[in-house]
């Protein structure tokens, strides 16, 4: 079922490096918090990366000055090049969805340390979701079994994950409904609106950027099945950094303003944001357990 995607980062078009104090990676000092003279910063691709690119690149700028260290942003092509990259050490720091993240954490020992708050000083969550057309004879996921369903593509916590548990728990195998994997959350949404699948999941982050672009006229569908809300994706840091270089990361993203991360909170429907909060694995026990459920591992993220 799962097809390889890809297996590497993105083209060089899409990295950016960001430097501090006027230096450039090439030229700084490695010290403990600025391990061989630069920071790499990878995203996972949940959205465009025209979007993610300069989103997180004000992150990294931000970074950037905390630690005084060249911090450099690449938006990676799938879920399974970022756990690769990380493992075999081409990033310090790392971006990933809830499930990518669990994923991470058993094979590059990824260590959560921040993630998105809103104002209010709440962790931020959100939900996933199965959409169908307004006039669909499909009313719950129960009358899934035979219909084409789009999802985002393996790997994905909302897109892939929890709306294949919700099968099962259902009573359905996978193959009791023809699942096709869209590509990402905007090609799962741009599936249905097309009138290519009779369902598909919609996040209640990609559903509030498409309707807010126009995108998506909710008049016209029904959301028929949602998840019950999941912690925002977090930034994690390399567990074979030094224990300097993480507690200074740690630090350091906790203390950065809502407004360096406040274009790349709105992209995960946190708007208006506020500081990144402190979090750790316990705060991501339910999505090792659905791993544990599904039998999912990196290699089914491929």
């Amino acid at each position: 079922m799962f097809k390889p995607r890809h297996a590497a980062l993105m083209i060089a078009a899409l990295t950016l490096t960001l430097t501090a104090c006027g230096d450039s990676s090439d030229s700084a000092a490695s010290t403990p918090t600025c391990p061989g003279g630069k920071i790499r910063f990878g995203v996972e691709p949940f959205e465009d990366p025209a979007k993610l690119t300069p989103a997180f690149q004000v992150v990294g700028e931000a970074l950037s000055e905390k630690l005084n260290c060249p911090v450099e942003v690449t938006v990676v092509d799938s879920y399974s090049a970022e756990v690769l990259a990380m493992r075999n050490g081409q990033l310090e720091l790392g971006v990933f969805g809830p499930l990518g993240y669990v994923f991470a954490s058993q094979e590059a020992d990824a260590r959560a340390l921040a993630s998105f708050g809103t104002a209010d000083g709440q962790l931020s969550t959100y939900t996933a979701g199965i959409w169908v057309p307004k006039d669909s004879d499909i009313d719950s996921i129960d009358d899934l079994r035979g219909r084409t369903l789009a999802l985002s593509e393996p790997g994905s916590t909302s897109g892939d994950g929890l709306p294949r548990m919700a099968l099962r728990e259902s009573g359905m195998k996978d193959d009791d409904v023809n699942i096709t994997y869209a590509g990402g959350h905007p090609e799962a949404l741009l599936a249905l609106a097309n009138g290519k699948v009779d369902a598909a999941e919609i996040n209640s982050q990609q559903l509030a950027t498409s309707t807010g672009e126009g995108q998506f006229d909710t008049s016209k569908f029904r959301q028929v099945w949602t998840s019950d809300p999941i912690p925002n994706d977090p930034i994690t840091v390399a567990g074979g950094t030094s224990p300097e270089f993480q507690k200074a990361v740690a630090d350091a993203l906790v203390d950065l303003p809502p407004d360096a991360v406040a274009e790349a909170g709105a992209l995960l429907d946190v708007d208006p944001a506020g500081q990144l909060l402190p979090v750790d694995k316990s705060t991501y026990q339910p999505l090792f357990d659905l791993a544990d459920a599904l039998g999912l591992t990196s290699k089914d993220a491929e």
